[in-house]
């Protein structure tokens, strides 16, 4: 055996500072914390975000709007124009849209934009669709079917 070959590193592991055992140790008798006050007494201290009496900064911002955060819907919109890779009279769902990877998930439900041109005549069945994007889909020959 030779000192290279030790594990662990000799000096790599250190004991934890074991606070009030003496006054050799360096942290005896008070163990850090001082001479009497709030912080020196067991379980004492302040908790998060006080600042002495000070009107805490949390409570100095206005409260400003309303968050609809826990029941959001999370509706995915697909513009018309990435619906020109699938067939002339295929029939295009959510489950084919994943499958071409037009979107990554349905979320809540599929919109239907009217962003760009339709020119295959396809049957889209989605739970919602704009104005515009039934017109072209129309036009184009094609269905739109609400889900």
């Amino acid at each position: 055996m030779n000192l290279h070959e030790l594990k662990p590193t000799p000096g790599s592991r250190h004991k934890p500072t074991r606070k009030g055992q003496g006054i050799g140790s360096g942290l005896g008798k008070t163990a850090g914390r001082g001479h009497k006050g709030q912080k020196a007494r067991s379980g004492g201290g302040v908790r998060p975000g006080f600042e002495g009496g000070q009107m805490p900064l949390q409570r100095r911002m206005p409260k400003r709007g309303f968050s609809n955060a826990p029941f959001k819907k999370e509706i995915i919109a697909v513009n018309i124009d990435k619906l020109n890779l699938f067939e002339s009279g295929t029939e295009v769902t959510p489950e084919t849209l994943l499958k071409a990877r037009v979107i990554k998930k349905v979320g809540d439900g599929i919109k239907i934009l009217g962003e760009g041109n339709l020119e295959k005549s396809l049957t889209i069945k989605a739970h919602a669709f704009s104005k515009s994007a039934v017109e072209k889909i129309e036009a184009a020959g094609g269905k739109a079917e609400v889900i």
